[in-house]
């Protein structure tokens, strides 16, 4: 992988944003988990049914929790209870421990898994589920994409009343060609790290897709579930997971997916548009952000109304093409074509040419987020463009929130909290964390002692190693968290050979981030994975 030595800081900051509800993360140094009450390892098990294209499927649910080790030799030494066996090195390490903090490192990772009944298990793909951050659950993908009920948005792209909620049966969960699993990360959900030193176990790139790889090989044994189609489905930060994921399940775990599907897509951090001005000298991610720009600003009437795809087709060419090659210029660039480029960046975005001549044609996501429709105090979504708030500061030069994450993070969150009570029955008394909420988290971007901002090399290493592997690239037009025309750039640019690159397929939507928000593009999502789906295993 590429070195990068810039950027750290800022990308280590930004990137924890990549989910509705906001993680943060602290400079503490220690990483023991503290206190940390070990979840139960005890399962609940329930029965429903869920109709998709007309068809009615009756499925068993499962929640519970796997606890998987730091390591893969202490992996092996736990028991199929989450405990160490026996006689083990491990069992004397707990031994040992004076105090459960001093006891090694676990991870208890909470799942919910849906099985369709009567299904042959051998025959009937199963897709591992997960959301991003780093450091969120997975309750967005579990109750607004593919688990059998839904939240309902109403297709709204302004803040939801207050509760009560809709929660109503998904007429596109994925049930309908494979069985499900979404697994909430190390330290969300109703799993806990316990131990000494857990977080530095367990939060970095490499130490999740371990922990991940982990959980699926010992789902894989509890369920005899081995000779199963398999897919990972990750969306944001999860489809930097599954990059790095896909990679260890084939090459460490001896573990060949049928396919990776990609939601929302991030590999390369450098081209981040959160905070491209702190990288001078790399212009990528402000070409790779104005599509979304222009798609944002005309459906906030900003600009004219016209078709979007050809019209995205000519910004994209604009973008990698003469606003490219002016900003590849630097200071070389003339103030006739500085101004020439600003007056089509204008017809694109909507933004003042003035404003874009004193940003040297050079806008960040936050600072576009905070202009677009500034002439009404309004503040322009991140996740989903689409949505708008009142501006918390009218003198800043930068969005202060998210609307779209303040627009619908409460309805998730409330009624994942009722329905894993009311109808999975799991969890009474303990809290649910839709975040890594712990005042020591932070995230270790450190590969081999050199901080790792792209992990495209990783999914490209999968392909190599295994020709046959799919992937599908989905994405929102109107997401600035990971613009689509980035996730297209980092694919088309992937150490590959061409012949490779057949494998992959791409899909856009009329949506954001979280693209099923939209009842219509979560039906052309289900479509598309379930064809994917189909067509792979």
């Amino acid at each position: 992988m590429k070195k990068f030595s810039l950027l750290t800081a800022v990308v280590c900051s930004a990137v924890l944003l990549y989910s509705p509800v906001f993680a943060h993360a602290a400079g503490d140094n220690d990483t023991t988990v503290k206190p940390a009450e070990t979840p139960s390892t005890e399962s609940s098990t329930t029965s429903g049914t869920v109709t998709v294209d007309g068809q009615t499927i009756q499925y068993t649910a499962v929640a519970g929790i796997l606890t998987v080790g730091a390591t893969d030799v202490a992996d092996a030494q736990l028991g199929a209870d989450g405990k160490p066996q026996p006689g083990s090195d491990l069992a004397a390490q707990f031994a040992a421990a004076k105090n459960p903090s001093d006891q090694p490192a676990l991870a208890h990772m909470f799942y919910v898994a849906y099985f369709k009944k009567d299904a042959d298990a051998e025959h009937r793909p199963i897709t591992f589920l997960y959301n991003g951050g780093p450091g969120s659950s997975t309750v967005w993908l579990h109750m607004g994409a593919f688990g059998p009920k839904r939240v309902d948005t109403d297709d709204m792209d302004t803040h939801l009343p207050a509760a009560p909620y809709q929660l109503t049966d998904n007429a596109n969960s994925l049930l309908d060609v494979s069985d499900l699993v979404f697994i909430d990360m190390p330290g969300t959900g109703f799993g806990r790290l316990t131990g000494k030193d857990a977080g530095k176990a367990f939060w970095g790139i490499n130490e999740d897709g371990h922990a991940f790889a982990r959980f699926i090989q010992r789902f894989l044994t509890q369920y005899n579930r081995w000779n199963s189609p398999k897919y990972v489905f990750g969306e944001s930060y999860g489809t930097t997971r599954s990059a790095v994921l896909s990679n260890m399940l084939e090459n460490d775990y001896g573990i060949d997916p049928n396919g990776v599907i990609l939601l929302s897509q991030i590999f390369n951090f450098t081209v981040d548009v959160d905070g491209p001005q702190m990288n001078p000298g790399v212009d990528m991610a402000y070409e790779l952000a104005l599509p979304t720009y222009a798609a944002t600003a005309m459906y906030h009437r900003k600009i004219p109304q016209q078709p979007l795809q050809p019209f995205l087709q000519q910004v994209e060419a604009f973008a990698i093409g003469p606003y490219e090659q002016a900003l590849e210029k630097g200071t070389d660039l003339s103030q006739a074509d500085k101004q020439t480029i600003a007056e089509k960046l204008h017809d694109y975005t909507g933004l003042p040419v003035d404003y874009l001549m004193r940003g040297n044609l050079r806008i960040s996501g936050p600072e576009f987020e905070k202009t677009l429709q500034q002439d009404t105090d309004t503040t322009t979504g991140r996740l989903d463009t689409r949505f708008s708030g009142p501006t918390i500061d009218p003198l800043s030069e930068e969005a202060e929130y998210d609307p779209q994450s303040s627009a619908i993070s409460s309805a998730y969150v409330s009624l994942f909290n009722q329905y894993v009570r009311d109808t999975l029955h799991y969890g009474n008394g303990q809290t649910y964390l839709p975040e890594a909420n712990y005042p020591n988290f932070t995230w270790n971007f450190m590969q081999n002692g050199f901080p790792e901002m792209n992990v495209a090399p990783d999914l490209a290493m999968a392909m190599k190693t295994n020709p046959k592997l799919k992937v599908m690239v989905n994405g929102g037009y109107y997401d600035l968290a990971t613009p689509f025309f980035a996730a297209q750039y980092e694919d088309k640019h992937l150490p590959i050979e061409q012949r490779l690159a057949a494998n992959i397929q791409y899909h856009w939507y009329e949506s954001g981030h979280m693209v099923y928000v939209r009842t219509s593009a979560l039906k052309q999502l289900h479509d598309n994975v379930a064809a994917f789906i189909r067509s792979t295993e």
